[in-house]
């Protein structure tokens, strides 16, 4: 679903999200997350569906600050370490007056306040260590370890079907292409083949008339 026209969609305070959408030619889509101050903010999009598979991508501090700009690309992955605030990124199909786009993208928002507030649950819960000889910050690091990498999967394995679903998507394309052009070919061929029949089948008449 895309947001009304001029109006801004605000994703959930979730650690990781990804959003696939179509933008019309000739528009331009704004979305908003908002950050805390010293966290980390990832986002990286793809066009998957398009012609050109290009688009311009803005990136704003929550001042109106550009933070990046990217003209006439079909990717892109970039950081930023934030200040609270509401951050806002837009895709621009603005210099597109034919074909629309389909787009796809994920967020990644690192040190949100929430691992904190999750060893300190722990901690609450937690009593005895001493006397088990296991130290609560090494099953910490270790949960937080597996969760890194848990993540990290899930987010590659995001990124892998992004891209099969672009390379699909030109396979199609150039499918289409490739039959329209053979049946070009077929067409001119039998055109040729008849002309020629007709040119030497002209040469072999007898024009000559018959004298009464």
């Amino acid at each position: 679903l895309l947001p009304p026209p001029g109006a801004a969609a605000e994703f959930s305070p979730s650690l990781d999200s990804d959003f696939t959408f179509t933008l019309p030619a000739g528009r331009r889509e704004c979305f908003y997350q908002p950050m805390r101050k010293e966290a980390s903010l990832e986002l990286e999009y793809q066009v998957l569906d398009g012609a050109g598979l290009d688009v311009d991508f803005h990136l704003l501090s929550p001042k109106g600050e550009t933070l990046v700009f990217d003209e006439r690309k079909s990717d892109g992955v970039h950081t930023v370490e934030t200040e609270d605030g509401d951050y806002m990124f837009c895709f621009d199909n603005t210099f597109s007056t034919i074909s629309e786009k389909v787009i796809f993208f994920e967020l990644i928002l690192d040190n949100m306040g929430e691992d904190g507030q999750d060893q300190e649950d722990w901690k609450k819960y937690v009593t005895g260590t001493d006397l088990l000889d296991m130290k609560l910050e090494d099953i910490l690091e270790s949960i937080n370890s597996v969760k890194a990498r848990l993540s990290k999967s899930v987010q590659i394995q995001t990124l892998l079907r992004a891209f099969e679903a672009r390379d699909r998507n030109i396979q199609e394309s150039n499918f289409d292409r490739v039959n329209f052009w053979s049946m070009v070919n077929l067409g001119v061929m039998v055109v040729v083949s008849a002309v020629q029949v007709y040119m030497l089948k002209s040469l072999f008449e007898d024009k000559r008339k018959s004298r009464t």
